[in-house]
């Protein structure tokens, strides 16, 4: 009945009056409105679970090192090793050695504070020394220090 009610016009469009292809255009935009949001909202979602994934993937692998690695502090050779490797343990009776190749030893290199020259007034000078922080040298870890030989007590003699 509401069809009926509109004008008809002489031009049809795709077999329609004009009317009713206005009509069917504005059914069809708001439909389209309707689900432009849902739709963009289901496209960046689908590339966060994509990019979660991923990294998903990257803490598995990082986890599976990790228990890797907690396996091994399990093992008492492998603490054993690490203790004589990077803290220089040793055995009750061993004789610890350095061996320092020549050339080895690089004498850090210091770096050279320039003094900013003071120019003008005196009172502006000492202002500017002031407010301005010293520049504190960046400390280096010194190279170790080669180990003697420890020479073992003979036994019935003490020393010292």
């Amino acid at each position: 009945k509401f069809w009926s009610r509109l004008p008809k016009s002489d031009n049809p469009i795709f077999g329609l009056s004009t009317s009713r292809a206005v009509v069917l255009a504005m059914v069809v935009l708001m439909l389209a409105l309707t689900l432009a949001v849902p739709l963009r909202t289901y496209i960046s979602q689908r590339s966060d679970a994509a990019q979660v994934a991923a990294e998903r993937q990257v803490l598995e692998e990082e986890l599976r090192k990790l228990q890797g690695q907690n396996a091994r502090f399990d093992d008492p050779a492998y603490i054993e090793a690490l203790a004589r490797e990077r803290l220089r343990y040793v055995k009750p009776g061993e004789t610890p050695f350095q061996v320092q190749l020549p050339g080895d030893y690089k004498e850090p290199e210091k770096k050279q504070e320039k003094e900013t020259p003071l120019t003008g007034p005196w009172y502006r000078d000492l202002w500017q020394t002031i407010s301005e922080p010293p520049v504190v040298p960046e400390t280096t870890t010194p190279a170790p220090m080669p180990l003697a030989p420890i020479e073992p007590e003979e036994q019935g003699v003490p020393t010292g």
